[in-house]
């Protein structure tokens, strides 16, 4: 079950499909203020058409998945802006609604053209870390506290799951995951909730050999591999001069589908909350390094924060050979 759509995709794309890029960047780009503790889901409350806006723009750039705006979007975190609780939960749901709008009308339009270069995109709904919620820097470090349980995260995350997998999303997509604790949750939370949404779960990483946490890739890998709901396993929000390591390491320890999508090279101080200029990718190098990351054995490319469309185009290109858009 979990793997078939996936699959479909991947062999449509030629082998290897093409993740969007960074939403938060692209929402700023286009004037929005994400200076909230609620982060780009903020806009989901003042400004829902910049968040298809943003859709539309990487699907132009030849993304074959778009991921929801809901990746901070919480039910505490709208209720602590006084919001209903329905209100909250149909914020989630619109969030997921939004990319299905934008990947439906982008289809059409592209049906119309007599030589279509694009797949139809599948729509991922993003679900952050607990980290995330607490917006405190815990999601880059992992460290939740002694008095954070497996049973606590699955509580946290659980109505926000079902309602995410009610509005019908192709995929649901848990990123930056900092913790084996948080993996271990997801994983039980998805089988006892009985989801029938294939996911995929991303982890993050600041050496390129643990997570944030200092706990091991292979102690998640042997958790995620028991799951038949988890389709694909990978990482994001993390530098991308240790990708090509990664999905190495990853080969050896599943045969779950590998997705990659790494930050701009620039690095995030989340206690500052600013990002640091230490190693900045260009576009260039970013199209150049995804095509050794396909090579490497990633199914799914893409990127993460500070990424834009145009870095999306470029990859989009490298791994397709595209020269339409």
């Amino acid at each position: 079950m979990a793997g078939g759509v996936v699959e479909e995709l991947v062999k449509r794309a030629g082998g290897c499909a093409v993740i969007d890029g960074g939403f938060a960047t692209q929402l700023e780009a286009l004037g929005a203020d994400i200076n909230d503790p609620l982060w780009s889901a903020a806009c989901l409350i003042t400004k829902p058409n910049l968040i298809k806006e943003v859709h539309l723009q990487y699907l132009e750039a030849g993304a074959d998945v778009i991921i929801s705006s809901s990746y901070q979007a919480t039910i505490p975190g709208f209720l602590a802006r006084g919001l209903l609780i329905e209100e909250a939960e149909g914020l989630l749901r619109t969030s997921v609604h939004l990319a299905l709008e934008a990947r439906d009308e982008f289809w059409k339009s592209t049906l119309r053209k007599s030589k279509p270069v694009y797949n139809r995109a599948l729509v991922a709904a993003s679900v952050g870390s607990y980290g995330a919620y607490l917006a405190d820097g815990s999601e880059y470090s992992g460290s939740y506290g002694d008095d954070i349980t497996v049973e606590k995260l699955k509580d946290f995350h659980r109505r926000r799951l079902q309602v995410l997998a009610s509005a019908r999303p192709d995929l649901i997509a848990f990123e930056a995951i900092p913790n084996k604790m948080e993996a271990q949750a997801l994983v039980e939370l998805l089988e006892e909730e009985d989801i029938q949404v294939p996911s995929w779960i991303c982890f993050s990483s600041v050496d390129g050999k643990h997570l944030c946490s200092g706990e091991s890739f292979e102690d998640c890998l042997q958790i995620i591999n028991a799951s038949e709901t988890v389709a694909i396993v990978g990482v994001n929000c993390t530098p991308p001069q240790f990708v090509e390591g990664i999905i190495r390491e990853f080969k050896k320890q599943t045969e779950k589908a590998i997705a990659v999508y790494p930050n701009s090279g620039e690095v995030w101080d989340g206690r500052d909350k600013r990002w640091l200029p230490v190693e900045c990718f260009g576009r260039k190098s970013f199209d150049v390094m995804a095509r050794r990351w396909q090579e490497a054995g990633a199914s799914l490319i893409g990127g993460c924060c500070r990424t834009t469309p145009s870095t999306i185009r470029a990859v989009s290109k490298a791994l397709k050979g595209r020269t339409g858009h």
